[in-house]
């Protein structure tokens, strides 16, 4: 099985992420950074914007939003609308899909979604850029920018 940690509680998947490609990939000083990310389920407490503010992830109810009969909750929803608007990202559908077929299998789709169609390398999402060979893509937006 590939690494759940990855899968962040709110539906993004963290080996797309910025700051774990930069801690993997030890790119810091290459891309002007100082520190990285293991994931938002190592980081536990310190998730990034959400179970700070969600009681139930919080005490540990939930493992995923998906789980919550509330989903997408107002956090949730500004979340996933900021991550529509500047990456294309749909967190709310990328949790429903977890929930559809299971960590397992939503695993192994990001990881050949976020592959670089160039290179087979890692993809940012926050950057629009492949970090092994600079391709300038977001499959999110599903064409290259020039």
């Amino acid at each position: 099985m590939k690494d759940t940690n990855l899968i962040a509680r709110c539906g993004l998947y963290c080996g797309a992420c910025r700051a774990y490609l930069l801690l993997k990939k030890d790119l810091f000083e290459e891309k002007g950074y100082k520190q990285g990310c293991k994931g938002c389920k190592i980081r536990n407490k310190n998730c990034a914007f959400l179970k700070k503010q969600c009681a139930p992830l919080r005490k540990g109810e939930y493992k995923y939003c998906s789980e919550c009969d509330e989903m997408p909750c107002p956090n949730l929803k500004k979340l996933n609308d900021g991550y529509e608007k500047r990456y294309g990202v749909s967190l709310v559908a990328n949790i429903e899909r977890l929930r559809e077929v299971g960590e397992e299998k939503w695993i192994k789709e990001q990881i050949e979604f976020y592959k670089c169609p160039e290179c087979g390398g890692e993809i940012c999402v926050h950057d629009d850029e492949c970090y092994d060979c600079g391709l300038k893509y977001n499959p999110n937006k599903e064409k290259y920018k020039t």
